[in-house]
């Protein structure tokens, strides 16, 4: 039987211990739980990744303690502009929407633009009208907004006045959710979302909606999805550089992502992160800020969660 494997992240952009009480920590670890569970029931019952990652991500963008749907950042003018992609190995399928405003769930509108077969990637209005169409859960910008993501937004704007931005942490600025997974049939499949970083510009689209920065399966090679600052995500082509040092290089996901995160991205001094799985069933989860949300499911399917080093 085949092996299968699944990993989730909720962003290398931890906050320190001390900024959350212990009943918090202990909720963000809840819906990491959730949503591992939720990715994991359906490859233990036959399904493909594809379902799997999409489920979990699901579950992330519905919580608020992430940057993702319910959670999200804000931008510079105060208001919500979404990203997400999803990306099938066995066909190198994708699909992506960008800024978006209005879709409750944007993997699912990810999904649905897929599966529509005539583009990958749509964004702005465009993006939400898709949705709209394909019927799929629309929300006004409230739904998306938080206390914590308004006051961080006021942080990062007394940062700009005191010029002080280079000195904000990653929690203070980034954030992200994403899952990749191995399914019983050995197809491979990645799911990214995010709402961006706090105080970013107005139409500001990071690694996570673009295929093979943020997000890349393909079968026989490994499934990621990164967290980090996406400018540089992009111009490294990260997720797909990982595919390719499997693939040509015959690497380890574990040796290709850490000469990723700790080697090419290392000079530039920015938080990174990611999670990939291999067409064998192995799961990597590196980063190099203090924390990372993330999960993993063991082979005999015991789920973990962590937050910190």
């Amino acid at each position: 039987m085949n092996p299968i494997a699944l990993a989730i992240h909720g962003g290398c952009g931890v906050l320190p211990k001390s900024d959350l009480t212990e009943e918090e920590w202990a909720q963000a670890r809840t819906d990491l739980a959730v949503a591992l569970r939720a990715g994991w029931s359906i490859i233990e019952g036959g399904g493909s990744a594809l379902d799997a990652v999409e489920a979990a991500v699901v579950v992330m963008e519905d919580s608020p303690h992430f940057n993702a749907g319910h959670g999200a950042t804000l931008n510079e003018q105060g208001f919500h502009e979404l990203d997400a992609s999803i990306m099938d190995g066995a066909s190198l399928a994708a699909g992506a929407v960008a800024l978006a405003r209005h879709i409750r769930n944007p993997i699912r509108a990810a999904r649905a633009v897929m599966e529509s077969g005539e583009v990958v990637f749509i964004g702005a209005e465009a993006a939400d009208a898709f949705a709209r169409d394909h019927g799929l859960d629309m929300v006004e910008q409230a739904y998306f907004t938080t206390r914590r993501r308004v006051d961080a937004l006021a942080a990062m704007k007394a940062r700009v006045v005191a010029g002080t931005v280079g000195a904000a942490t990653e929690a203070e600025k980034h954030g992200t959710v994403g899952a990749v997974a191995l399914d019983r049939h050995g197809h491979l499949a990645a799911a990214t979302s995010t709402g961006g970083f706090t105080n970013k510009a107005v139409g500001r689209i990071g690694d996570s909606p673009v295929i093979g920065a943020g997000t890349y399966a393909r079968d026989g090679a490994c499934a990621v999805s990164g967290t980090g600052q996406g400018e540089f995500f992009i111009r490294h082509a990260v997720a797909h550089e990982m595919a390719s040092r499997v693939a040509y290089l015959g690497e380890t996901v574990e040796t290709a992502a850490a000469k990723i995160i700790h080697g090419d991205l290392a000079k530039y001094g920015i938080g990174a992160g990611l999670i990939a799985v291999g067409a064998d069933g192995s799961v990597t989860l590196p980063f190099n800020t203090p924390g990372m949300f993330r999960g993993w499911v063991t082979p005999d399917g015991q789920t973990h969660v962590a937050t910190h080093k």
